[in-house]
């Protein structure tokens, strides 16, 4: 089924995939007490990687750790969320997400 999804977007084709890694997320020892950093850094990011001719995003919260085992803080999920609303604003682009 995700095979079909693929090929209904970009064909047989091989997309190239841009990622986002987001700042440091609340929770994390390197979060800087502040989110808009984090949501201007993914725009700036979203839109770079969009100029560059990127098929697609993903974004990821690489620099989020300790990585946890087993679920993720609601904090964390709503930190995420709300940068990926951000990346939204800044492309027409698919936009994934990879939460570690």
């Amino acid at each position: 089924m995700i095979e079909q999804g693929i090929t209904s977007i970009w064909g047989e084709r091989s997309p190239l995939i841009g990622m986002i890694h987001l700042l440091p997320l609340p929770g994390s020892p390197g979060w800087s007490g502040r989110i808009g950093p984090v949501l201007e850094r993914a725009r700036k990011d979203a839109r770079a990687l969009t100029e560059s001719g990127f098929d697609s995003l993903m974004v990821e919260n690489f620099s989020h750790v300790p990585f946890l085992r087993g679920s993720v803080p609601p904090h964390t999920v709503a930190s995420i969320t709300a940068s990926v609303l951000a990346v939204l604003n800044e492309t027409s682009l698919p936009v994934g997400v990879n939460v570690l």
